[in-house]
């Protein structure tokens, strides 16, 4: 990854070791570090969690629908996701006043959830107050963790080159830059997903040269494979550095551009998926598991195409030979999910059935209680 490390101070090669980064920012410190106790009886052994995207139709959806009414804020997020026994939610905080962060703290307490947030970086200067007042206002509704994200599509499809990458990793230090004083003074630990963007070591350098005990990791379990990563690797590689998690199974097939790529309900993809959530819950006992199931048409992934190498330079022809090798070894023997030709309606019902099935199995399988 030369020409990335180019882009990074060169502290990162100083940056705490895994070791050290747990010590100051994992559980075995979490009683001096964390803003609240170590986590409460009541909140461990949870079942697995739902990140809002996994109700991408249904949230503030404009079908008119009995069976599926819209959700257009976390509270209702909450009261849905503990009617159908999922144990806490991860949502987008932006435009929290104080007042409805107050009405969320109850209503989490009421249903006994745990609550995260997911929160956009301030691009410079003049948003930081902006940001801070939504870290204040997730603070209080009792959000001691926010998700964020530094490109929020893919990184083969919106950058075009190996400089606009360089470009992208430049900026990126300096929103997380803006943002880390913010979440030290409140106490409140960010984590940055790999959101088809980073690499698992280009993210594992960004955190080590942020060099905070507030910035770690959102490992999702399956995002990476569209950067041509094995899934198991990149758990392995990014939870020492995790304070949250997206788990969810992928399924995959060929296409003459590279792969079709799409997620697929628990226990059905290629994602070893309870050794996925004990490496997680080695390097932090008190991590929390929160399902992203994506209802969606399969992502294509054209990793034989000039444009999608265009970002990768330096990157070893050995993830394209192992990641295809992988693809056709293991490629969906039925349909990959698709929501193309179906109706609103039946959209939002494919949508629920297929989360339902994911809390099922996990907690038949996950070990996650």
């Amino acid at each position: 990854m030369k020409a990335y490390e180019k882009v990074l101070d060169q502290k990162s090669a100083g940056g705490p070791s895994r070791r050290e980064f747990l010590q100051k920012a994992g559980v075995g410190a979490l009683a001096l570090s964390m803003p609240f106790p170590a986590m409460p009886d009541f909140l461990k052994d949870v079942p697995m969690g739902v990140v809002v995207h996994s109700y991408a139709a249904r949230w503030n959806s404009k079908t008119e629908s009995k069976k599926y009414p819209p959700m257009t804020d976390a509270i209702q997020l909450m009261e849905h996701c503990a009617s159908i026994g999922a144990g806490g939610v991860q949502t987008v905080v932006r435009g929290w006043t104080g007042d409805f962060a107050k009405k969320a703290r109850d209503k989490r307490e009421k249903l006994g959830l745990y609550l995260e947030g997911s929160i956009g970086l301030p691009k410079k200067a003049e948003e930081v107050a902006d940001f801070e007042k939504e870290v204040i206002a997730s603070k209080e509704a009792g959000v001691s963790i926010l998700r964020t994200v530094c490109l929020g599509t893919r990184r083969y499809e919106s950058l075009h080159s190996q400089s606009d990458f360089d470009e992208y990793a430049k900026n990126s230090l300096a929103w997380v830059r803006l943002a880390e004083p913010i979440v030290r003074k409140h106490k409140m630990k960010l984590a940055i997903e790999n959101h088809k963007d980073w690499m698992a070591p280009e993210l594992v350098d960004f955190v080590k040269t942020i060099d905070s005990e507030w910035v770690g990791v959102t490992v999702d379990f399956g995002n990476s494979i569209a950067l041509m990563e094995e899934p198991m690797n990149v758990v392995e590689t990014l939870a020492p550095y995790a304070f949250t998690t997206h788990v969810k199974d992928m399924g995959v097939m060929e296409y003459e551009k590279g792969f079709l790529l799409s997620e697929v309900p628990l226990g059905m993809g290629i994602c070893d998926l309870k050794k996925m959530v004990d490496v997680c819950k080695k390097h932090n006992p008190d991590i929390r598991f929160n399902l992203e199931m994506i209802t969606r048409d399969p992502l294509e992934i054209p990793c034989l195409t000039d444009d999608y190498w265009n970002v990768f330079e330096g990157v070893s022809g050995k993830y394209l030979a192992n990641t295809l090798s992988m693809v056709k070894e293991k490629a969906s023997k039925t349909p990959l999910p698709s929501v193309a030709g179906l109706t609103a309606e039946q959209r939002l019902a494919f949508e629920e059935e297929n989360n339902l099935a994911c809390l099922k199995y996990s907690a038949s399988n996950l070990n996650i209680r």
